[in-house]
């Protein structure tokens, strides 16, 4: 990708060095699982034999005030952050893609006469306390809809470039557009409807996940169509981020935890329907052609 450091630190909470916590604690119903953390329970259910999916709830949370606002997650103590050379950099990039996807989404809420409300980006490592509860590195990056806040420990890049064979800076650009398409669901409604769904409908409540995570894949193409039209990308970039939306599909992640595919258990869609939805935003860059739910 072409990008420039710099830029605001407004929506950029540096928590990389606040202390740990133990155990996970619920918060605002369970967290939603990240694109990451999928692969992660999965394996640790296999290797000790004890399913671990039962700690991270159905994503469903969202602990905002009675006016909508988001809460803010709990202060806790901080401490000098330990950072390399190359992970400043990679500071950089995040806070860049954090801008740039932002400016984004406003312009385009802005085109249909819609305010677009700012979501926060956390940096932290190895366990991060939100409004959904207790989150470790493993959990992978997520979105929590009750604090509206972006959360990624940066060495998941490694495991997106070793573990699941998805390298590359598109790809990892693609990681957060997905997460911040999530923050757009819950600014449109989304969000809230399709918990009501669930709510209302059990026996559906994994295919209307499914709905919902191929739909922010398609908002982050969306935002990749306005990278590309902006002189952004450079040969290759697309096919980083195709390749990183079908390196997470639930039936690559099952089979690599379990060596067989259960499609009824999917949350976030297969590879197949993952990197359709993301050329799917990708190819003219509309919010309309992003409804999964009419599909």
């Amino acid at each position: 990708m072409r990008w420039t450091p710099g830029g605001s630190d407004k929506n950029l909470e540096d928590r990389r060095g606040e202390s740990g916590g133990g155990g996970f604690r619920g918060g605002g119903g369970g967290l939603k699982l990240g694109l990451g953390g999928t692969v992660v329970v999965l394996i640790l259910s296999l290797v000790f034999g004890k399913d671990f999916t039962s700690m991270l709830g159905d994503g469903s949370g969202d602990p905002t005030t009675t006016s909508g606002n988001p809460i803010a997650p709990a202060a806790r103590a901080t401490g000098p952050i330990q950072s390399s050379a190359s992970e400043d950099t990679l500071v950089q990039f995040v806070k860049f893609l954090l801008n740039d996807t932002q400016d984004t989404w406003r312009q385009t809420f802005a085109a249909s006469g819609k305010n677009y409300r700012d979501a926060k980006l956390v940096l932290f490592r190895d366990g991060i306390e939100s409004a959904c509860g207790f989150a470790e590195a493993a959990t992978g990056p997520f979105y929590c809809p009750g604090d509206e806040r972006v959360y990624i420990d940066l060495g998941f890049y490694n495991e997106l470039k070793t573990r699941f064979g998805a390298p590359g800076d598109f790809a990892q650009a693609y990681v957060l557009a997905h997460e911040f398409g999530h923050h757009v669901q819950k600014l449109l409604g989304t969000e809230a409807a399709m918990r009501r769904a669930q709510q209302q409908r059990p026996d559906q409540q994994n295919a209307l996940s499914v709905k919902m995570e191929l739909q922010a894949d398609c908002y982050a193409g969306v935002w990749a169509f306005s990278a590309q039209k902006r002189d952004h990308l450079d040969m290759g970039d697309a096919e980083e981020g195709l390749a990183a939306a079908a390196s997470v599909g639930d039936d690559r992640l099952q089979r690599m935890a379990r060596g067989r595919v259960n499609p009824e258990s999917f949350t976030h869609g297969s590879s197949a329907q993952r990197v359709d939805w993301f050329k799917r935003g990708f190819a003219r860059g509309s919010t309309s052609d992003c409804n999964t739910f009419g599909n």
